[in-house]
């Protein structure tokens, strides 16, 4: 059983997109606490794909000018997984060619 708030939401761009078809390598958001290895078998749980290799990313938190008066503000900090799946797998969300 996994925890359910490993994996947020998938990351539907034009480079991860390109990266699935060329690569087999699929970008979701995951939470900031979220290893490699529960990472891995999420995606094996929840789409029934076999993972090769997880590779994650730490976004840094960006301080932006916001509002009427200008006030600084700073972006919430994030975490990028990048699964790469066995040959022959695939997941059907990032399959946007039909």
């Amino acid at each position: 059983m996994i925890d359910a708030y490993v994996l947020i939401k998938p990351v539907i761009t034009e480079k991860s997109l390109r990266l699935a078809k060329e690569l087999n390598t699929y970008t979701f958001k995951v939470a900031s606490k979220a290893t490699k290895p529960q990472i891995a078998q999420a995606v094996r749980e929840l789409y029934g794909a076999e993972v090769l290799k997880v590779r994650t990313v730490m976004n840094q938190a960006v301080a932006r000018r916001t509002g009427r008066k200008r006030l600084k503000s700073t972006t919430a900090r994030g975490k990028k997984a990048l699964v790469t799946l066995k040959e022959g797998e695939k997941i059907d969300l990032f399959d946007l060619d039909q």
